[in-house]
């Protein structure tokens, strides 16, 4: 099979242990930098000579445009165009979410983080609470905000920025990472983006296997979202796991049996039985 990264980063340890497995396994694989080019995607890809597979790592305009073109063309594309462009707008996430009956924070979006000081005093979910950019990106805003006078100078900072207002989850400081391919749970513990502890240290109480519903809410978001290669973030709420992020094609690093996973997606198709890679 033909197995193509669209990807700046074919490098990435995910990436390029998924593609050693492939090509020890007399696979092609190849890479295409979506950013590559200044015109129209047929610039990069030849419709008449389409790879059986684009594993699209990438998530900026040019990246889903060119995906958008090949599934126009027949190609299959994990994760789909449509569902890497979903999984960017954090308001649109929530309202997938809600409407799915999925556990996720009460979210309000607003146009420019400036909508927000006419009620700092008394926000909607009140204090503390979470202001983060609508559109995730690199070096996007993800902040907790305690008070009026922080969103205030939060404001002053990013007045323009279109965000959504979250109310904050109390959590033990821990992030609950669950990365999922083709329906495999993967799992790990990283301290959280906001409100980590100072010890960094991990509390032997988090190292456990997780309860059912945990990775039954994670296997659900995939199904909801139309994803096949994709990460939650849960925080534990009294016990019970609430959704603080969903992302698309994440760099899963550590997990053991993860590129296996990844390169027997890629060779998914009707009528071929992919065979059991070696972690």
């Amino acid at each position: 099979m033909r197995v193509c990264l669209l990807t700046d980063k074919p490098d990435h340890p995910l990436l390029a242990a998924a593609s050693f497995a492939l090509i020890e396994a007399e696979h092609q694989v190849t890479f295409l930098n979506p950013d590559t080019g200044t015109g129209c995607p047929s610039e990069l890809v030849i419709p008449d000579d389409l790879a059986d597979v684009y594993l699209l790592k990438a998530h900026n305009a040019r990246a889903l445009e060119l995906a958008r073109f090949l599934e126009s063309h027949g190609a299959r594309v994990v994760n789909s165009a449509a569902a890497t462009e979903l999984c960017q707008d954090r308001s649109r996430i929530a309202a997938v979410a809600e409407g799915a009956g999925l556990p996720m924070p009460r979210t309000k979006t607003l146009d420019a983080l400036s909508e927000a000081l006419p009620g700092a005093e008394r926000p909607e979910y009140g204090y503390p609470l979470m202001v983060k950019s609508r559109h995730s990106r690199r070096a996007d805003l993800v902040a907790r905000v305690d008070g009026p006078a922080e969103l205030r100078n939060l404001a002053a900072q990013w007045p323009d920025e279109p965000v959504v207002l979250q109310e904050f989850v109390a959590n033990s400081g821990w992030d609950h990472k669950l990365w999922v391919i083709a329906g495999e749970v993967f799992t790990g513990v990283r301290p959280a983006p906001v409100g980590a502890p100072s010890d960094s240290a991990l509390p032997a109480a988090l190292v456990r296997d997780l309860p059912q519903d945990w990775t039954e809410t994670a296997l659900h978001m995939g199904e909801v979202f139309g994803l096949d290669v994709y990460g939650v973030d849960l925080l534990d709420r009294e016990g019970k796991p609430v959704v603080v992020d969903i992302n698309a094609f994440p760099g899963i690093r550590g997990p053991k049996g993860a590129p296996a996973a990844l390169a027997a997606l890629a060779l998914q198709r009707p009528g071929f039985a992919p065979p059991a890679y070696e972690a």
